[in-house]
């Protein structure tokens, strides 16, 4: 996936993810961000690359993504490999 499409896409993901009153904590929690950081970084691809690891750590979360905004789920690893470091091995 081109790396603006990918942008793009993580970017719906990052909307919907903020609307999130169950799954947002635990992302910022994670990451350390706060709320001025969901929107100060909202362009920064790397950002959106980490937004993208943390999603796919969980299916149920990916899922929900999926049916939120009609990104099909499938594309999720996708968008992930469109972005900064999308390309290194994964060994799992």
């Amino acid at each position: 996936m081109q790396q603006e499409i990918a942008e793009t896409q993580a970017l719906a993901l990052l909307a919907w993810l903020a609307g999130e009153e169950d799954i947002l904590p635990v992302f910022m929690g994670a990451t350390g961000v706060g709320q001025d950081d969901l929107r100060a970084r909202a362009a920064d691809p790397e950002f959106l690359a980490s937004m993208m690891d943390f999603l796919l750590m969980d299916d149920a979360w990916v899922l929900k993504g999926a049916e939120a905004t009609g990104i099909p789920a499938e594309n999720f690893a996708l968008i992930r490999a469109g972005l900064p470091g999308g390309n290194l091995p994964n060994w799992t």
